[in-house]
């Protein structure tokens, strides 16, 4: 079977199992239409009311409105701005400890410290760092998702089949060689199963900081309808946060897949 027909017949049994999201739909609005409850409006209300927020604007915008832009774009800009800082500080610290004993056995008991406190327990300490501001938003974020890029990069790095190095060092490879030409590649997969993980967190806890002390972003919405009782809004930014939830996995996953397809391809000839 080649490459291709293995290629439409993953996207074809893809669209099959798009099935159940019709399903879900419908046996949603009948629930909802039934039990009558104002807690929790039908899809059809929430699909309305998601329009009327976020895109009944002008097509020159996209369609986007006033409110849409005023919540996505700062919303948007802390989850990447914390999630790319977190991935490299991951990465760098990652590939550090990975690569000696010395320094893993060192840091072990404060990452694994570390990586146990909830970050919206370091909240107050945030706020007396750095004051309620975009800065405190940034470090909920960054302290929250720096530890699946961290821990998966120093595995990775790690457990590097041995040949790998042997053959290196036969060849007369510089450390900066066997690092970049061995090392990460060999570590990447791992890597980029952190960074995914990761980019889950980001969208969780850039929610979670917007719910304290922030005045804008898709938190702050979502706070604003739950404290005025608007339960189809509530709803309307649940969903808002599902769905962009599910593009970023979507876009990360090819974004992986087409940086990752040598992996693949070394894996299908071994």
């Amino acid at each position: 079977m080649t490459r291709t027909s293995l290629n439409r017949k993953s996207f074809a049994s893809r669209v099959a199992g798009l099935w159940i999201v019709p399903v879900t739909l419908v046996l949603w609005e009948l629930a909802t239409r039934l039990a009558a409850q104002p807690y929790f409006p039908a899809p059809s209300t929430i699909a309305v009311r998601i329009q009327e927020l976020w895109f009944s604007g002008p097509l020159t915008r996209a369609l986007l409105t006033d409110e849409a832009i005023e919540a996505f774009a700062p919303s948007l800009g802390r989850l990447f701005a914390g999630w790319i800082l977190a991935s490299a500080a991951g990465i760098l610290i990652g590939v550090a400890i990975g690569r000696s004993a010395r320094l893993a056995d060192y840091l072990d008991p404060m990452l694994q410290f570390g990586r146990a406190v909830p970050p919206p327990l370091l909240v107050p300490i945030f706020f007396a760092l750095f004051q309620i501001g975009t800065a405190t938003q940034l470090a909920i974020i960054v302290f929250g998702v720096i530890w699946p890029v961290l821990l998966n990069t120093a595995d990775g790095c790690k457990t590097v089949d041995r040949q790998y190095l042997e053959t290196a060092r036969v060849f007369g490879f510089s450390r900066a060689d066997v690092l970049w030409r061995v090392v990460l590649p060999a570590a990447m997969p791992k890597i980029f199963a952190g960074l995914r993980l990761s980019l889950s967190l980001a969208l969780i806890l850039m929610v979670v900081s917007e719910l304290i002390g922030s005045t804008s972003g898709i938190g702050y919405g979502l706070l604003t309808a739950q404290q005025n009782f608007l339960f189809a809004d509530v709803w309307a930014y649940i969903v808002l946060l599902g769905v962009l939830g599910f593009l970023l996995n979507a876009s990360f996953l090819l974004l992986e897949g087409r940086i990752l397809a040598w992996h693949q391809r070394a894996r299908r000839t071994i």
